[in-house]
């Protein structure tokens, strides 16, 4: 039994190794990476501040859900 798992143990890493993808260096110039980095700062800017508005409004908690249908329940 320990054989046959080493052997398929064997198998699957020969595949991964296989579909490994190896990246292509950078040519670009330094000036082309410097607006590159610029130009991606100014994307995440923008999405930090609609985070920042998402975070910052109060979360309703749940005694004022129960509240409600306390009060529905009186009534």
């Amino acid at each position: 039994m320990d054989k046959r798992l080493v052997k398929n143990h064997k198998r699957k890493v020969e595949r991964a190794k296989a579909k490994v993808k190896i990246s292509e260096p950078d040519v670009r110039t330094h000036e082309e990476i410097e607006a590159a980095r610029e130009a991606s700062r100014a994307d995440s800017g923008h999405a930090g501040n609609m985070k920042l508005g998402h975070a910052s409004r109060p979360m309703r908690s749940n005694n004022a859900t129960s509240t409600g249908s306390a009060a529905k329940t009186d009534g």
